[in-house]
């Protein structure tokens, strides 16, 4: 661990507390130990330190990111993918392995779902051979965390998203067991009812999705529809 990184550490725990790190550690289902900073004042901290110690040069970022992922509480996960969230549009092609080691270390929704939306969604756009044979693999993958993030990563293409792929890749999870897949799904359908409401509609009614996913893909529109029915 560098100097760098320590400076941070000492200013991250002069603000620890641990009654708020207790209850955000049974928020997380116990998963992580926590050393109780909010997002609001972590962020701030962050800001602050970097007008003192400068972002790291973008040689440096890699092990910088797996630096802060190393160490235990949540917190410094969190940094790493603010930190990585400042560099995605200048990361070089094969960045993508760094990224899929923060995906499958640690993993849990909250950070998977930053990566996955973010650090991944924009990489994939500036890279398409990447994407390419990127998501051959991970489509296949046993870690279901690589499946969600396949599943996710258009979340913010919004017109741009690619629905037949996004399709494809549902279908290929249809039967999963995981909460955390079916959760997926009906997530990313729901976000693309912003753009095609009627598509979300009929892939619903003719694809045989678990519950969950169907309800989660139909939310809105089903929120819409009882709106209108009250008035």
């Amino acid at each position: 661990m560098d100097t760098y990184i320590n400076e941070l550490k000492k200013r991250f725990q002069t603000h620890a507390d641990p009654t708020a790190a207790e209850s955000m550690h049974a928020y997380m289902r116990n998963q992580f130990p926590f050393l109780g900073i909010k997002s609001s004042l972590r962020r701030q901290l962050q800001r602050e330190f970097y007008a003192d110690h400068s972002l790291p040069e973008l040689e440096d970022l890699s092990s910088t990111l797996l630096d802060l992922w190393s160490l235990p509480e949540r917190e410094y996960q969190y940094t790493a993918c603010d930190l990585l969230g400042r560099f995605e549009k200048k990361l070089p092609a094969e960045f993508i392995d760094t990224v899929e080691t923060l995906l499958t270390t640690k993993s849990w929704w909250d950070t998977v779902d930053t990566l996955a939306s973010d650090a991944v969604g924009t990489h994939f756009k500036h890279y398409p051979s990447v994407r390419k044979v990127t998501l051959e693999r991970w489509r296949k993958s046993e870690d279901f965390w690589l499946r969600r993030t396949c599943i996710l990563f258009q979340l913010k293409y919004k017109s741009e998203t690619d629905f037949k792929l996004l399709k494809t890749i549902i279908c290929e999870n249809l039967g999963s067991q995981e909460f955390f897949i079916n959760k997926a799904i009906g997530w990313a359908l729901r976000q693309y009812t912003r753009v095609d409401p009627d598509g979300v509609r009929d892939f619903v009614a003719e694809t045989p999705l678990s519950p969950l996913s169907a309800r989660e893909a139909l939310k809105w529109l089903n929120r819409q529809t009882n709106s209108k029915k009250a008035a």
